[in-house]
């Protein structure tokens, strides 16, 4: 059984939670020759723009922008998923299967319950996945018990100061594209859905904003911001701006 490793898994509710949030800080890593992924909990079929459906291309699309290498989708049930074994154990079996050094995980709480609720749920299956004792099979074979080096809240709706600052300046205008790749959940003249708080013109201004500000903490442009729940480490001091 071989299965690519990835550098970077970015866990999220929805598809689009992780293009909104942290989209330029998978771009960066790519850049490098980093792998990169997204596991989505659910279709987002919910949402009050669009269908399951359309939602799939639409993340396949986005997909492409950002090159990443993996992105699967566990297809739980929008609004209703909740933190119990039987999906801990369904994120522990692609946990072990890509073996992230780096997990980017949803606002610890925000507007959309399933944002906290997913939170939770990623947390604790990356603590979980790294016991031995708990057993998964995948395409017939025992999984090794994996843990990531590093598991990081990115920022959603509500706003947060936030402990660790991403430079995306480079990546933004790429960013916008792969959310726009999200057609009928934002701004789009030829949709003519329901009005909801994301689908305004507007609301590229408001993103781009709080990127700016990010950015103005440590002195560029566009950031993005990410929450640790445990002290942040570096080999220099002089590596951290």
């Amino acid at each position: 059984m071989t299965q690519i490793k990835l550098d970077i898994l970015a866990m999220a509710s929805h598809p689009d939670d992780a293009e909104l949030a942290c989209a330029g800080t998978l771009l960066k890593a790519k850049k490098v020759g980093k792998k990169t992924g997204i596991l989505d909990l659910t279709r987002g079929e919910l949402g009050t723009r669009g269908s399951a459906e359309i939602r799939d291309k639409e993340a396949a699309e986005s997909t492409k922008i950002l090159g990443l290498d993996v992105r699967e989708n566990l297809q739980m049930e929008d609004g209703f998923f909740r933190n119990t074994k039987e999906n801990l154990m369904r994120v522990i079996v692609e946990l072990r299967k890509y073996r992230p050094e780096v997990v980017l995980i949803n606002a610890i709480s925000d507007r959309h319950p399933d944002h906290g609720r997913g939170a939770e749920l990623e947390k604790e299956a990356c603590f979980l996945s790294g016991l031995p004792k708990i057993q998964t099979i995948y395409e017939g074979e025992q999984q090794e018990a994996w843990r990531p080096k590093a598991v990081y809240h990115y920022i959603q709706d509500y706003d947060m100061r936030p402990d660790i600052v991403i430079d995306i300046t480079e990546e933004v205008d790429q960013k916008i594209e792969s959310i726009r790749a999200f057609k009928t959940q934002f701004y789009n003249p030829e949709h003519d859905g329901p009005e909801t708080p994301i689908s305004g013109k507007e609301f590229f201004e408001v993103l781009k904003g709080r990127w700016a500000n990010y950015g103005r903490y440590i002195g560029v442009h566009y950031g993005e911001g990410y929450i640790s729940t445990r002290p942040v480490g570096t080999h220099q001091i002089t590596d951290l701006i």
